[in-house]
């Protein structure tokens, strides 16, 4: 349901002139209307639903199936992202300083840095932009490996609701995780066994070439199928969360808590650009509404998260959406289902004054 955040003094006997802020919530008036309107989509979907949709100027929010735990896929690489331009803001490092790429930080996915030579010198710029707008994964393992792990799950921790974020990892490490449930020895793959097994296309194909690498007989698989490697995946905390607790990362982002004002300004630019969700939130939302936003893809999943702004200056609105659906193994139906939780959040009202 949706809230308002109010301080209600404490009666438990502390001090004067002292009061437990605690948050209660009222329901604002656009949610009754996106809810129905969320209902209705999950309805005609063949799998589950999350939003998260949360009004930067007053507080209210409006959740569906976001207090459950997701998988977030690459979202977890805006936290990646402010962790670098915070180093930046320090004077701890600048955006032109480069990272010479190795072979062992291969990851396949989207991006140019998997066409660039090993030993190849990369800016952290370039890896930043890439990461965020076309969503990266080498680009991401790289500045992860820069910045460490520790330090990028610090900085998640500090930015979201305590214990709601589930451990970050490399984007290596995910595949990792999820063949393992196919055997342990899945642990010992490179980058560039997993570029070779993405060429592989269908389910069974990739799992005869798994046993192939690993030179394992069918009856030696601890799961039935790569389906349900990913399922047993899903299911751990690992690069996992609310999306509420997500919602409190774009927040403080928005409201300039997690970066100084032109640091944030750079990162939400980059953000802006993102092309990898054309056909998502943005498309639903409509050509008048800005949004700075990362997506987030992977199998039977897909996520889209952002800050939506309409208007100019004092005039404007701004409201941080998170969305994701699982379940569906169609890419282009979860990018319908994403683009129509978009129109649902504008037709609700959620961007109106």
């Amino acid at each position: 349901m949706m809230l308002t955040a109010m301080t209600v003094p404490s009666l438990t006997g502390a001090q004067p002139g002292w009061a437990e802020h605690v948050e209660a919530w009222v329901e604002p008036a656009w949610g009754e209307r996106l809810e129905a309107r969320l209902a209705l989509l999950e309805a005609g979907f063949d799998g589950d639903l999350g939003v998260h949709v949360r009004d930067l100027e007053t507080g209210a929010r409006h959740g569906w199936r976001d207090e459950e735990s997701w998988y977030l896929a690459s979202l977890v690489k805006v936290p990646v992202a402010i962790e670098l331009m915070a180093r930046v803001e320090a004077g701890e490092t600048e955006l032109q300083e480069p990272l010479t790429l190795k072979r062992s930080d291969y990851v396949d996915g989207a991006g140019s840095t998997n066409w660039a030579a090993p030993g190849s010198a990369l800016t952290l710029r370039q890896l930043l932009e890439s990461m965020m707008i076309v969503s990266d994964n080498t680009a991401s393992d790289m500045l992860m490996r820069y910045l460490s792990l520790e330090s990028v799950n610090e900085r998640a921790r500090s930015l979201a609701s305590a214990g709601e974020l589930g451990p970050i990892t490399t984007l290596i490490d995910v595949r990792r995780h999820v063949y393992s449930n196919l055997h342990p020895d899945a642990f010992g793959l490179s980058g560039m066994d997993f570029i070779e097994l993405r060429k592989r296309s269908g389910a069974s194909e990739r799992l005869a070439w798994l046993l192939r690498r690993l030179d394992l007989t069918p009856q030696e698989l601890l799961a039935p199928s790569i389906d349900e490697a990913f399922g047993r995946y899903y299911a751990t905390d690992l690069n996992s969360g609310r999306l509420a607790a997500f919602a409190d990362v774009l927040e403080a982002l928005a409201q300039g808590r997690a970066l100084g004002p032109d640091a944030t300004a750079e990162l939400l630019a980059v953000m802006s650009r993102t092309s990898s969700g054309e056909r998502r939130l943005r498309a639903g939302l409509g050509r008048d509404i800005r949004l700075a936003h990362k997506t987030g893809t992977q199998h039977r999943l897909a996520c889209d998260a952002g800050i939506a702004t309409r208007g100019q200056g004092d005039s404007a609105r701004r409201v941080v959406i998170v969305a994701c659906v699982r379940g569906e193994l169609d890419l282009a139906r979860n990018e319908q289902m994403l683009a129509a939780v978009g129109r649902a959040v504008r037709e609700a009202g959620a961007l109106e004054r």
